[in-house]
Parts: C-alpha cells; sequence; structure tokens
C-alpha cells in the first residue's frame, strides 16, 4: 500500500519560467535517465525480491521517494510553462521564427498536458518499460541501479548547468544530493554481500568448472596486428574477482562455417532458395557416407 503527503518531499520554486527549460526537464521524468525509470525498477526489484526482506524494505522505500521526485520535477515543469505563450499569432507577431517553433518549448505542453508535465523525454518521446531492470539476482541489480543512479546524476548536473534560475538549481541540487546517497545505498549492498570476490561471477550460484574456462578471463584481441591491442589492468594479472589470471587471446574462428538445410516449403522462399546448394549438398553426402 502506498500513502500520500500533498506537500512536496524538498521546495519547488520558479522564479522566472522558462518554457524550453520544462521542456528539458522532461528528460529527467520520462527519459532513459529519469525519475520515472528508477522508481519503476527499484518498486519492481522490491515486489520480485526473494531473500532477505531488508533488501525488498530498502528498495520499496526508496522506490517510492522516486515518486516523490516524479511529482517535484512535474511540478517544476508546471511552474515554468505558467505565462507560456498559448497563442501562436502572438509569438508569430514579434518574431516568424521564434514562433514557428514556440521559442523551443514543447507544442504537446499545451496541446496534449494543458501546460502540465507528460511521461516523456526532452523530445517527447514516450516512457519505454524496456529501460526497467529486474532480474531477480540482487547482485546484477545492484550494478543496474548504479548505473541508473550515476546516469541520472550525470542529467542532473548538466540540467544545473543550463539554467540561472535559483529555484532550480536549488532543486536540482537537492536531486543531485539524493543520486550521491542512492549510488552508494547500492554500492554499499554490494560490498554487503560480500564485495567484488564475494558476489563475482554474477551470478556466483553457477559453478565456474561448468565454463569454458580458459575463455573466462581471457581478453580476446580482434586487433589485426599485436599493436593494436589495448593493454591494461584487464589483460595481466589477477582477475578482479580473485579467481583466475587476466590473460590475451588472439582471436580466431573456432567454430566453422554454418550449414544450414534450404528453407521449408511453408516459408514460401524464392524458388532459386529452395535449391540445395554444393555444400548442402556435400554435408548431406558426408552424413550419409556416401
Amino acid at each position: 500500500m502506498f500513502y500520500h503527503d500533498k506537500e512536496l518531499q524538498y521546495k519547488v520554486r520558479v522564479d522566472r519560467p522558462n518554457p524550453v527549460f520544462a521542456r528539458m526537464l522532461q528528460q529527467a521524468i520520462g527519459g532513459i535517465e529519469g525519475e520515472i525509470r528508477v522508481c519503476l525498477q527499484y518498486l519492481f526489484q522490491a515486489w520480485g525480491n526473494r531473500g532477505p526482506a531488508k533488501y525488498r524494505d530498502m528498495l520499496l522505500e526508496t522506490g517510492t521517494e522516486e515518486m516523490a521526485h516524479i511529482e517535484m520535477l512535474a511540478t517544476a515543469v508546471a511552474l515554468n510553462l505558467e505565462g507560456a505563450p498559448t497563442s501562436l499569432k502572438e509569438e508569430m507577431a514579434k518574431d516568424k521564427m521564434v514562433g514557428a517553433i514556440l521559442g523551443g518549448m514543447d507544442p504537446r505542453h499545451f496541446l496534449s498536458s494543458g501546460l502540465a508535465a507528460m511521461a516523456v523525454d526532452a523530445n517527447g518521446v514516450p516512457f519505454n518499460g524496456s529501460w526497467v531492470v529486474g532480474s531477480g539476482n540482487t547482485a546484477a541489480d545492484m550494478y543496474a541501479n548504479v548505473m541508473a543512479e550515476s546516469t541520472g546524476r550525470v542529467l542532473a548536473t548538466r540540467l544545473w548547468e543550463m539554467t540561472d534560475d535559483p529555484g532550480m538549481k536549488d532543486m536540482l541540487s537537492f536531486l543531485i544530493a539524493r543520486d550521491s546517497m542512492h549510488q552508494n545505498q547500492w554500492l554499499a549492498v554490494l560490498e554487503e554481500l560480500g564485495g567484488v570476490q564475494g558476489v563475482h561471477p554474477i551470478p556466483n550460484s553457477f559453478p565456474q568448472s561448468q565454463e569454458v574456462q580458459q575463455f573466462s578471463y581471457a581478453f580476446v584481441s580482434t586487433s589485426v596486428n599485436d599493436l593494436g591491442t589495448p593493454n591494461g589492468r584487464w589483460t595481466q594479472g589477477p582477475s578482479i574477482d580473485g579467481k583466475g589470471e587476466f590473460h590475451v587471446m588472439k582471436a580466431e574462428p573456432l567454430g566453422g562455417e554454418p550449414k544450414l538445410a534450404p528453407p521449408v516449403p511453408e516459408g514460401h522462399a524464392q524458388k532459386e532458395q529452395m535449391t540445395l546448394t554444393d555444400s548442402v549438398v556435400g554435408n548431406i553426402k558426408d552424413t550419409l557416407g556416401l
């Protein structure tokens, strides 16, 4: 169950409404780096959590907080749209080019939402649920969460640089601070699970004896010459998980040439495709020992 308090988590103040900045803020709502993504990601991870209840509880707490961040940003979009032009004629009278693009604002902020935020990114593309990661593996999900908070913080800092409105800078500073905490929060879970050596390779429940182990810690170089191989920490020395040694392996084709059967008649390929090729005939003869 979820409850709502009519007061915002943190103050949202717009000193100088700016419909162009409202459009930019949409990225922090419905973009891949945005708050809808992390909100749903943490909630779905929580709802599917199997294991220690404390991780489920933590994810529920943080996912719910992210709802509050969506609310803050939606309020900021609405406040930035106050005073936005509702008549194209008025803008065109000032400047035809400016009028044609409504000064950079998203026309749908008026046409579709009546000067309110939408579940879209800065280009008006709807939020995509495929961005939500919930694998059922706690360690894998924590890494996904660190990435989500990191890119979200990058976005928030860029938005902070793009506005000179004191109120917007203050709100974004709060969101940036929460991103700092959440990055550390997910890293703390990884540390509690055993750190790099404890959680890796993910999933650590699969026996590495079942891997083709000569490739487990090999950097496969696909460069055409040795000079192109990027030497670094990942090419030599003990692996980060402490379970192997990094080494370089030159890429080579080990799988042979794939041989596919002709198309099935029901698939209705072209007649010319239905004819057995020499390679297929040879493959059949080899199989039959002819």
